[in-house]
């Protein structure tokens, strides 16, 4: 029988920067992955989607270089090439971990793991040999798989998941999107500025529903100039395929039943843990709807068993199943590590990008905290006006008496970017003064950041607007 200090199943953002972690700690580790390296992030995610962002981002400096006196032709889209350069860098990448485990002496095992002890696992390799390997620590990471849907015809041809839209070989003419998170409103993008009939539908009162009502009004604003139809506060109940060969998706709306026919539906409602056919039930691991329950040590009730990043519910972030690996491969080696939820960045890579850390307004004052906010619009900054982008506000929510910032909320040109000095800001536990104190070159665009902190102390300087409202 083969012997590890620590197997890790599942080779996603948090399995192999767990295996890598306890490789730096002087664990013999073994890695298991019975698809590619790298996870739903890398091969069906993040890296896929933002790609193909870049691509129709691409498009629209293209159509803005006339404005700075470059004239260009006619911009035309290949979007199988375009397919082909999302699907090289997701190999380069892929090949980068693999590079990363060999060089940190990690067993890649392809195959399919499951636990037959706290103490054991079995692995059919996808050459349906089968290896036993005992182990003293076993860390879970199994990752995420599209969350289903009860909604009649549903699992009907034309009905994609978000794995789908990443291997269609042509742009669709006409797509609804089922789900106004993340997912959808990043998908949303790609299709129409692609030239797609886009129509998204969100059960809730606002797409983005767990974000910022602002960030959400402006977002749907820009997604409107698209050209995306948008329903919110709205039920799908019903798929049915139309004889002319197009698919109708029957939508409840508070103004009466709409049929919207397409050519492809796209659900987007999200993801959940994939915890199937591991052995769990054998040996007691327990797990609740949300997936496997874990303790800030990422420890599961089993002594020696761990469980990171999707399986185990919560926040569905890569980044934050990266920390949650390194925490469980740092406690699996006798350290004495906690997970803290606290400052966790939420990036959303619409055009303009959305990036978050934080609470809102509203969630304070639900809290009973007192809260001050200053918004800054960045049209009165000098970079975003350079970059054409002028469509969008920074936004932060700070507490009235200590001045510690409670949420940041950003809508702009790299969003996504700048989110990270509130972050810091936040996870040093720093408040608008340490803001103002900062000088911040210009032009920038995270000069906008102070900007806001003046606003929230009554001071605007570059702000026309009364009390640093939007205009």
């Amino acid at each position: 029988m083969e012997e590890k200090d620590v197997v890790v199943i599942g080779g996603g953002p948090a399995g192999y920067i767990a295996a890598i972690r306890a490789s730096q700690l002087g664990a013999k580790v073994a890695l298991i992955e019975k698809d590619k390296l790298g996870g739903t992030c890398l091969n069906r995610g993040c890296i896929p989607t933002k790609t193909l962002l870049r691509g129709v981002e691409l498009i629209g400096l293209v159509n803005k270089a006339k404005h700075y006196g470059i004239n260009t032709g006619e911009v035309t889209v290949d979007f199988a090439k375009m397919m082909k350069w999302k699907d090289k860098i997701v190999k380069m990448l892929e090949v980068g971990i693999y590079s990363l485990m060999k060089s940190n002496t990690i067993e890649v095992i392809k195959g399919r793991g499951e636990l037959t002890s706290a103490t054991q696992v079995e692995v059919e390799t996808e050459r349906g040999e089968k290896r036993t390997i005992q182990t003293k620590r076993i860390i879970l990471a199994l990752g995420s798989i599209p969350a289903s849907v009860s909604i009649p015809g549903a699992d009907s041809p034309g009905v994609i998941t978000t794995d789908d839209a990443l291997k269609l070989p042509q742009i669709p003419k006409s797509l609804v999107i089922i789900g106004g998170g993340v997912i959808g409103v990043e998908f949303a993008t790609i299709f129409a500025k692609l030239g797609a009939r886009v129509t998204l539908v969100e059960m809730l009162p606002q797409i983005i529903p767990n974000e910022d009502s602002e960030l959400a009004l402006s977002l749907e604003k820009s997604l409107r100039k698209d050209g995306v139809q948008i329903f919110t506060g709205a039920q799908v109940i019903g798929i049915e395929d139309n004889p002319n060969g197009v698919k109708s998706v029957i939508v409840s709306t508070e103004q009466g039943e709409r049929r919207c026919e397409t050519q492809l539906v796209l659900i987007a409602t999200g993801r959940e843990p994939y915890i199937e056919g591991l052995g769990l039930e054998r040996i007691g691991v327990a797990t609740t709807k949300d997936g496997i329950k874990t303790n800030e040590k990422m420890e599961t009730n089993i002594a020696g068993i761990y469980a990171a990043g999707d399986a185990v519910g919560g926040i569905l972030l890569a980044h934050v199943a990266s920390a949650e690996g390194m925490i469980a491969a740092e406690n699996a080696l006798g350290k004495n590590s906690k997970m803290d939820y606290k400052v966790v960045p939420r990036c959303i890579y619409t055009m303009p990008e959305i990036g978050t850390v934080g609470i809102t307004a509203k969630e304070a004052e639900r809290k009973g905290l007192p809260v001050k906010v200053g918004i800054f619009p960045l049209a009165r900054n000098s970079k975003a006006l350079i970059l054409g982008e002028q469509d969008g506000f920074v936004k932060l929510v700070t507490d009235a008496k200590s001045g510690e910032i409670l949420g940041f909320h950003i809508f702009g040109p790299q969003a996504t970017e700048l989110v990270a000095e509130a972050a810091l800001t936040m996870h040093m536990k720093g408040t608008v003064h340490e803001i103002l104190s900062t000088i911040h070159a210009h032009p920038t665009l995270y000069e906008a950041i102070r900007e806001t902190a003046l606003e929230v102390q009554g001071i605007p300087i570059h702000n026309l607007a009364k009390g640093g409202r939007l205009s």
